[in-house]
């Protein structure tokens, strides 16, 4: 049976911007040592900082753990397409 009123549910937690746990992950888009763009359940995130790389990743937990320094967490929203796109064309260049 599908739940159709599912609660979406997703914590981030940073501790000493070294190490960013997020929950509610669906997909890892794209990643490298400096930015990883993020599908969760609440919309695209992306992360920005230098010598970013997965310290942990379970998808079928939703689970994802980065180290290395964070510099900013964002969400990028479905009213930002142009931002989006021009975003998405600049990792896939």
């Amino acid at each position: 049976m599908i739940e159709h009123n599912k609660v979406k549910r997703q914590e981030i937690k940073m501790l000493n911007r070294k190490l960013l746990e997020i929950s509610g992950v669906l997909n890892v888009e794209s990643f490298d040592s400096e930015e990883f763009l993020l599908e969760t359940e609440c919309g695209f995130l992306v992360v920005n900082g230098f010598d970013l790389h997965i310290k942990n990743l379970n998808l079928e937990q939703g689970l994802v753990a980065i180290e290395g320094t964070i510099n900013k967490t964002a969400y990028l929203d479905s009213g930002t397409t142009d931002k989006t796109k021009n975003f998405l064309g600049k990792l896939f260049k």
